[in-house]
């Protein structure tokens, strides 16, 4: 497994983030995974049987310190890194005109301060590889739904992605935003269960962001908007 490529992906213990990290393990990739649940990713490494080119990274996707450190530590554990997967994410599930703000803070700074911190700290070793950077949004970051915070957080992460490539792509940088639709994960958990109609799973948004990672040099697929079918919005 020495020299294949390394993956680091953020929110990777549960939900699209473990789908990723699981498809890339199959395809050969080395994978680092960080989340704030020590035990949840413990939990991942012992479900996959404690592959070799797994490594797990507690730790906030909100603080530059620990986002550094995520990527150092995978930097001296494997040598290299081609690809980051900013996917750590939440919603508070409320609208912004009568919800609660009390958790209003930890969503913004998780969904948009934690993408632009990992391509912070990321981007010079993704200069080495001519690498790859994966922004999970939302088609909730391009269409409007009353009072929808969380929607505008991603609506952020679309203009993210755009504003990163013309800054990076000069560098050999390939950026990819993934917007999935309804997904049926640990999301929902806070929601009070599944909404109606039909889900994509974790595992098929996996296959789209595996498939943006896998395209030959010199090609850059920029945005990826994936829904069920029978999703109106």
């Amino acid at each position: 497994m020495t020299g294949s490529q390394v993956a680091l992906v953020t929110g990777g213990g549960s939900g699209i983030g473990a789908a990723v990290a699981r498809r890339l393990l199959d395809g050969g990739h080395r994978v680092a995974v960080t989340g704030r649940g020590e035990a949840r990713l413990r939990g991942f490494a012992e479900e996959l049987g404690r592959p070799e080119g797994l490594l797990t990274i507690p730790g906030n996707a909100a603080d530059y310190a620990d986002v550094r450190a995520a990527v150092e530590t995978t930097l001296k554990e494997f040598g290299r890194l081609d690809t980051v997967v900013a996917n750590a994410g939440f919603a508070t599930h409320d609208a912004v005109a009568d919800g609660d703000p009390s958790g209003w803070t930890e969503m913004v700074l998780t969904n948009v301060l934690g993408p632009a911190l990992l391509i912070r700290a990321s981007a010079e070793a993704l200069k080495q590889t001519r690498g790859r950077i994966v922004l999970v949004g939302s088609v909730a970051g391009f269409v409007p739904t009353p009072g929808n915070l969380y929607g505008a957080t991603k609506w952020a992460v679309t203009g993210l992605a755009e504003n990163t490539r013309r800054q990076v792509t000069e560098w050999g940088i390939g950026v990819t935003l993934i917007a999935p639709g309804r997904v049926e994960t640990p999301f929902w958990d806070d929601f009070g269960g599944l909404p109606p109609g039909r889900l994509l799973t974790a595992g098929q948004i996996a296959d789209s962001v595996v498939w943006a990672i896998g395209q030959p040099e010199g090609v850059d697929v920029n945005t990826v908007v994936v829904r069920p079918v029978g999703q109106p919005n």
